[in-house]
């Protein structure tokens, strides 16, 4: 639907929209909380968690806990996304088997540090809300459906984000 509805203001709030769950992940998920390269205050580690949270790959638990799988068993039958089963599955088909992410590792046994934050558990049981049903009504009244359309769905913007990210995960390893 957004072709049909383009306004440029539109346009940059899913451009805004992009860069700030970029960061939310990339600077929250992976290089905070994954890799922990740095301390920030705490209610900063949280907003760019929150922005991460936006960004439509998951609660940051569940974000944290296969990418620290991932670098635990880099490279063998048990990665998270190995190579060794395949471009599919290194590329985008280990997001579709759960089973695969978290059910041979013992689940989500290796974030007790999240677990243990009551924020972190909240955005855990409540992603799909916070990223779909809140993000959305907000983008709606303040801009109506073109908001909504290209704010909320950011097709290609969160396309391009996601298929860089697993080209990394297949070519880099």
């Amino acid at each position: 639907m957004a072709p049909f509805h383009f306004t440029w203001p539109a346009f940059w709030v899913a451009c805004a929209l992009y860069l700030v769950t970029g960061l939310g992940v990339t600077l929250s998920f992976h290089r905070n909380l994954a890799h922990k390269s740095f301390r920030i205050p705490k209610w900063l580690e949280y907003l760019f968690a929150y922005f991460g949270v936006l960004s439509l790959q998951g609660s940051p638990i569940e974000w944290v806990s296969s990418h620290r799988y991932h670098h635990q068993f880099t490279d063998t039958e048990k990665d998270v996304h190995s190579p060794l089963q395949g471009f599919w599955f290194s590329h985008m088909g280990w997001i579709l088997d759960s089973g695969s992410r978290f059910g041979k590792y013992g689940g989500l046994k290796n974030v007790e540090d999240l677990k243990r934050q009551p924020f972190y558990r909240f955005l855990h049981r409540t992603f799909l809300l916070h990223s779909v049903v809140l993000l959305g009504s907000l983008l709606y009244v303040v801009g109506g459906f073109p908001f909504l359309a290209w704010g909320l769905v950011r097709l290609l913007p969160v396309l391009l984000s996601l298929i860089i990210n697993w080209h990394g995960n297949y070519f880099s390893h």
